[in-house]
């Protein structure tokens, strides 16, 4: 039963058979032609159970493996490496199907090569997940087929594994790799000129050309007999939160994702270059309710936290409750902080029904505002107009465009800091706001 199990017809035997079934018929009407044809079919049932033999003498002819990492990072490419090991002593040619996770509702998955007689064949494919949480893989089939190629022995691997999909550590690992090549340009970081003196002193020094002389201490310039300077460092431990709306306007998808996981991905990246400017990071998600919070640290291993917490974290399809987030903040972030609230307002209503809650937060603390542009309107306030429906559309889009534009002003007027991006650029664009704040000395 294993055997029949195992036994697959290739595609070469239907088309001889298809061809025999064609001389069978013009043997009607050309008699000379019925032996020889009935010489041909038992010369393919010798092949035929030739080609059985080879394949299945050798007890274990081909062994595979996947290779799969601890975990995948969420809308990257991750790479999935295979090795397959041949103990036949012929050249084998193989048809490698691997029963990716359901999520990736890709159906169509075949890989073909041939391995040299006791050898190994490595390849690699890459998936690129969308979605946050488990990932499921299942069989990995090999075809394994002589030169003759009339039959296949099918060999099944690797049961059953699970990947679990992580916010993106790999845009992390980019971004903390710039930004430590100081390449921040390449990416779109800006550096900012600071203004004025807003750094912790760190130490007395001796002048030397180049210094700013607005930074001499004359008193130590007077006790040394030298020019002595105050010298400055960057203001650590700066308690900073990103706070992330999972309610149900952040369900709206962009290039398959949606924009909770693209601030959920935003997070983890912002997060550890704070970390790295010795800064201590928390985070809070919220919908109805509060569904997560960890308070600001400044340890290096914290990554690891909010990564796990980052994880978890779903839209609840619910209206978020602001009153709720504010009592909470009030409560449990006690000194002034920098806050990153990841949302998204379409309408100029829903803002103005939330402001007096983001008023309350911005007397305290540094609010910053960070919400989307609707870049599906700007492609349709783009098209020619052919048509009135389109005209109208196009006018009802720009309408659209204009409030997003007139919140970015409301929100200023209130003193509030505001980040009106694309989906793609959140990164980018947070990061850059993040330097500015701690440029201008505002926390």
């Amino acid at each position: 039963m294993q055997f029949l199990k195992s036994l697959y017809l290739s595609s070469r035997v239907f088309y001889i058979l298809t061809l025999l079934s064609v001389l069978f018929l013009f043997s009607y009407w050309f008699t000379s032609i019925y032996p020889i044809v009935w010489l041909l079919v038992w010369g393919l049932m010798i092949v035929f159970l030739f080609d059985i033999v080879t394949l299945y003498t050798t007890k274990n002819g081909i062994h595979a493996n996947r290779i799969l990492p601890n975990k995948f990072s969420n809308s990257d490419f991750n790479a999935v490496p295979v090795r397959i090991k041949s103990n036949y002593k012929f050249t084998t040619y193989v048809e490698v199907i691997d029963e990716i996770p359901v999520q990736f509702q890709k159906r169509d998955f075949l890989k073909k090569g041939s391995i040299s007689p006791k050898s190994i064949l490595d390849f690699e494919y890459s998936l690129r997940p969308v979605k946050r949480g488990e990932y499921v893989f299942g069989n990995l089939y090999v075809y394994a087929m002589t030169r003759i190629g009339l039959v296949k022995r099918r060999y099944s691997f690797d049961k059953a594994a699970m990947v679990k999909v992580y916010p993106s550590f790999i845009q992390m690992k980019k971004y903390d790799f710039l930004a430590i090549d100081n390449k921040l340009t390449q990416i779109g970081l800006k550096k900012i000129r600071r203004i004025g003196h807003t750094m912790e002193f760190e130490q007395i020094k001796e002048y030397v050309v180049g210094d700013d002389v607005r930074t001499i201490n004359w008193k130590a310039s007077a006790k040394h007999g030298n020019l002595m300077i105050n010298q400055f460092q960057d203001e650590k431990s700066q308690p900073i939160y990103s706070i992330i709306d999972a309610s149900r306007v952040m369900k709206m998808p962009f290039k398959e994702l949606s924009l909770l996981d693209y601030a959920v991905n935003s997070t983890l990246a912002f997060s550890n270059i704070a970390l790295k400017k010795h800064d201590k990071v928390g985070m809070l998600s919220f919908s109805n309710t509060v569904n997560d919070f960890l308070p600001s640290s400044g340890k290096k291993t914290y990554i690891n936290n909010i990564s796990e917490t980052l994880y978890n974290i779903k839209t609840q399809f619910l209206d978020s409750d602001y009153g709720l987030l504010y009592t909470h903040v009030k409560r449990q972030i006690n000194h002034r902080s920098l806050l990153l609230l990841y949302t998204n307002f379409e309408h100029l209503s829903s803002l103005k029904r939330q402001l007096p809650y983001l008023q309350a937060l911005a007397k305290k603390h540094v609010l910053v505002v960070i919400f989307f542009q609707n870049t599906e309107l700007d492609h349709l306030i783009e098209q020619n107009a052919e048509d009135l429906q389109t005209i109208y559309d196009q006018t009802i889009a720009q309408q659209f465009a204009y409030d997003k534009k007139v919140m970015v002003k409301e929100l200023q007027k209130h003193g509030i800091q505001t980040v009106l991006t694309t989906p793609e650029n959140l990164t980018v664009n947070t990061i850059n706001k993040y330097l500015e704040i701690k440029a201008r000395g505002l926390l």
